[in-house]
């Protein structure tokens, strides 16, 4: 390599907060239910790995407490579903960890995300029980 080229920078990633509405959290929330309600989806689905990369950005971008945790949780279970040899028991740890973290901040919601937050805390216990046997 030419000493003189300038070294690849990866592009910055825009700091700019995303926007989203009632509507669009409650379609997501909406999406979600019906993916899992289908069923403990298959590794190679592509589906779960978006709807993960869904939830991520929406929730780094909204100003309720108590969100670091599940941020962090669907950080790794992305990198979790991303690796060919992660063991199911690991997967179902901290599918179980984000059910728990999500029926706690669904327990401090007073609007309408209360209900369908504890139902999908609830999928994602039962899913994380599911795989650990």
């Amino acid at each position: 390599m030419d000493s003189t080229a300038p070294t690849p920078q990866t592009p910055v990633t825009p700091t700019i907060p995303l926007a989203v509405t009632d509507q669009q959290n409650s379609a997501l929330l909406d999406d979600t239910l019906k993916l899992l309600t289908a069923g403990l989806p298959e590794k190679a689905d592509s589906r779960g790995l978006t709807e993960i990369d869904r939830w991520a950005e929406v929730l780094r971008s909204s100003e309720r407490p108590g969100l670091a945790k599940i941020i962090q949780e669907l950080k790794l279970l992305n990198e979790q579903l991303s690796t060919p040899d992660t063991a199911a028991h690991d997967i179902a740890e901290t599918l179980a960890t984000l059910g728990a973290e999500t029926v706690k901040v669904a327990d401090e919601t007073s609007d309408d995300y209360s209900g369908p937050l504890t139902r999908l805390g609830k999928l994602l216990i039962k899913m994380g029980n599911a795989l650990s046997r």
